[in-house]
């Protein structure tokens, strides 16, 4: 008889442990030690602790992998594994949790909602990030979602008195419920071919069968909308642009990085995996998802004014150019996705950041008007704000430059010319708006303001994804060495 709960078990968990104590610890500390508002922001140390032992367990698990020389540890019998793509993601999940808690306890001050609670969501929210990283069952993998889920709800409804953030939070719970449904559907189905929730069993089971077998075809649809609608893919995106709209900036900046390259481990753990062999079923399907994410993210984003609505579209472009990637399917391409699952992280959450830093009292600085003569009143950040840009449009020398790269070197190594070209196409369309706010900032007069403030928290936030999204386009030898051990095998 096997025991129920291994060494090995517990030292894949460990990093889980420590996110779901210090997750509850911040809770609790919120209650009983720290009643004062303007107390809570002490309970950011906790996030910090928590991080740390996070990355202590992450730590230990990857000198373990390569002192032992292995490809991957199992734990709960293969219900969890460590490899070099779970790793991948969630140093990249630590990375931004810290980024994001450094620069809220000033943002929260100026809204009035600093809430001990926001830290502690931050944490459980990364123990679901865990999971989606590091399941490989169906059952792991969906408790992971949702988990990570609940707690993106509850943010994005953080300010409780602006209508705006408790519509946003409404639309993304119902829809989030509803794509959660279609997607435990097509799970269910998956079992009831496999007779297991293990990945390794669905995978075989998928593999007997015929790719167009009618409940193949089912398993893959509705397992797709669910997946395609957390990375808001065309057309499931309905939800993105209220959603970062209303919700506070932080929060908009966490949920279109960490919640995105999360559900982007899933979507690969589930078409890398179980659905590998059904391929020439979901190919199809994807291709069609990515032209419309392209077409309406980038076509969509040109009327938009406010910042976070343009880049809530433009977050649906990149998740079409993400999906090139897995189209490609070679290992360009699964290389290609890493790189830009990175590279997106860190440019997408600087640009966030810069929005931060123009929220002041009486004025949200949401607009693309409130940049206006960003560059005479405080030229850091509209240099910054240029380096970001630039690398969503995927300009070289900056990081979003490589990403694209590694696409399109995918596509036209597995001949998808035309999925090339009009991807191309649309780098150009990206421009446009992008420049958009590059216009405002360096030529447009300056709009009458108060200085910005500037915390060391936000300036170390904002020197690191600046330095980074530099580095990755001047030197990406060591990013793409990284993104190359996070290849699903």
């Amino acid at each position: 008889m096997s025991q129920f709960y291994t060494s090995t078990d517990h030292f894949v968990l460990v990093p889980a442990i420590m996110l779901a104590l210090f997750g509850c610890a911040v809770l609790l500390f919120d209650f009983f030690l720290f009643p004062e508002p303007r107390q809570r922001k002490r309970l950011v140390w906790f996030l910090f602790a928590g991080e740390i032992f996070t990355a202590a367990g992450l730590w230990r698990q990857q000198a373990f992998l390569a002192s032992e020389g292995l490809p991957e540890i199992t734990a709960f019998q293969g219900t969890l594994t460590v490899d070099g793509f779970s790793l991948f993601f969630n140093w990249i999940f630590v990375a931004v949790s810290l980024l994001v808690a450094i620069v809220s306890w000033r943002y929260l001050e100026i809204e009035g909602e600093h809430h001990g609670e926001y830290y502690g969501l931050i944490l459980l929210a990364q123990c679901g990030m865990y999971f989606l990283a590091t399941g490989t069952d169906l059952i792991t993998l969906f408790i992971g979602l949702e988990l990570m889920a609940l707690c993106f709800y509850v943010m994005v409804g953080f300010l409780r008195e602006r209508k705006r953030s408790n519509e946003a939070a409404m639309k993304y719970l119902l829809l989030g419920a509803f794509s959660s449904g279609l997607m435990v559907y097509g799970f269910s189905v998956m079992y009831g071919l496999a007779g297991s929730t293990k990945l390794r069993a669905v995978a075989a089971a998928i593999a007997s069968r015929d790719a167009w077998d009618p409940v193949v075809f089912l398993a893959m649809a509705t397992t797709a909308v669910g997946v395609l609608f957390k990375v808001s893919a065309a057309p499931f995106h309905m939800w993105a642009p209220d959603a970062y709209e209303g919700a506070p900036t932080t929060v908009t900046a966490f949920l279109a990085v960490g919640s995105k390259a999360a559900s982007f481990a899933f979507l690969m753990r589930i078409f890398l995996g179980p659905l590998e062999t059904a391929r020439p079923a979901w190919e199809p399907l994807l291709v069609l998802v990515a032209v419309l994410s392209l077409t309406i993210g980038n076509l969509a984003a040109i009327t938009q004014n406010n910042v976070k609505r343009l880049l809530a579209y433009s977050s649906i472009s990149h998740a079409g150019y993400i999906l090139l990637g897995l189209i490609a399917g070679n290992a360009t391409g699964l290389k290609g996705m890493a790189v830009y699952i990175l590279v997106y992280a860190f440019m997408t959450l600087g640009a966030f950041l810069v929005v931060v830093a123009l929220r002041r009292e009486n004025l949200i600085g949401e607009d693309i008007e409130d940049m206006a003569g960003l560059m005479h009143r405080s030229p850091g950040y509209a240099v910054l704000m240029l380096i970001f840009l630039l690398s969503l449009a995927g300009i070289p020398p900056t990081a979003g430059f490589i990403g694209k790269y590694y696409i399109f070197l995918a596509l036209l190594e597995t001949s998808h010319y035309l999925l090339a070209a009009l991807a191309a196409l649309y780098v150009a369309v990206a421009i446009y708006y992008y420049f958009r706010i590059v216009r405002s900032m360096f030529i447009s007069e300056a709009v009458a303001a108060p200085p910005l403030e500037s915390t060391v928290g936000l300036r170390v936030a904002l020197a690191v994804t600046g330095v980074l999204t530099l580095a990755i386009g001047v030197y990406p030898e060591p990013f793409l060495r990284l993104a190359q051990t996070s290849l699903v095998r």
